[in-house]
């Protein structure tokens, strides 16, 4: 089971790197590496877990974030009509945007940062995604609004890419024109 002690925090080397692509068909150690993201997430949004094992609450976690340079994360986000969207993703691409863009008016956070980075992650408003699931069988996902921006987060995570490098540093709350807020 993954704790907070497995993650790894900015500045580790390995969140700086693009991953690689996971072999297909999935071998069963990178199955079971995507089944223990999905299992952290589950279990940081489960209250009574959470608090006997330290977790901090997540919506997504990809493999670099405990040290594993593959392109593998999990999410697990409820969408605005509150339907469940929960999957372990095995070499997630997105395949097509919009140009909209949106924007969590709260801002974004990380389970590999310690510290609160004020401002505005401009994302796509909508995306779709394919990737391989634990069955080996592709996943196709179109997604929009949080659960959208949390997989973009997670493929981010896949590319070395941080959260906070999309905040305008000049300007963190800047709102580019015709960009939607999305309420968390």
């Amino acid at each position: 089971m993954i704790t907070m002690k497995d993650i790894v925090r900015e500045g580790h080397p390995v969140l700086r790197e693009k991953a690689a692509e996971a072999a297909l068909p999935p071998s069963e150690e990178d199955k079971n590496i995507a089944e223990s993201l999905l299992e952290y997430v589950q279990n940081s949004q489960n209250p009574e877990i959470a608090e006997k094992f330290g977790l901090r609450p997540g919506v997504g976690l990809a493999a670099p974030q405990i040290g594993l340079s593959k392109r593998i994360a999990a999410i697990q986000v409820h969408d605005e009509n509150g339907t469940l969207i929960s999957h372990a993703l095995i070499n997630p691409k997105i395949v097509s945007h919009s140009v909209e863009k949106a924007y969590l008016t709260s801002g974004e956070g990380c389970l590999s940062v310690d510290r609160d980075v004020p401002g505005y992650v401009h994302r796509y408003a909508r995306v779709t995604v394919k990737a391989i699931g634990l069955d080996g069988n592709e996943i196709k996902l179109r997604l929009k609004g949080v659960p959208a921006i949390v997989i973009q987060h997670e493929i981010d995570h896949l590319n070395g890419i941080m959260f906070y490098d999309h905040i305008d540093s000049k300007n963190p709350f800047k709102v580019p024109e015709g960009a939607s807020p999305i309420e968390r």
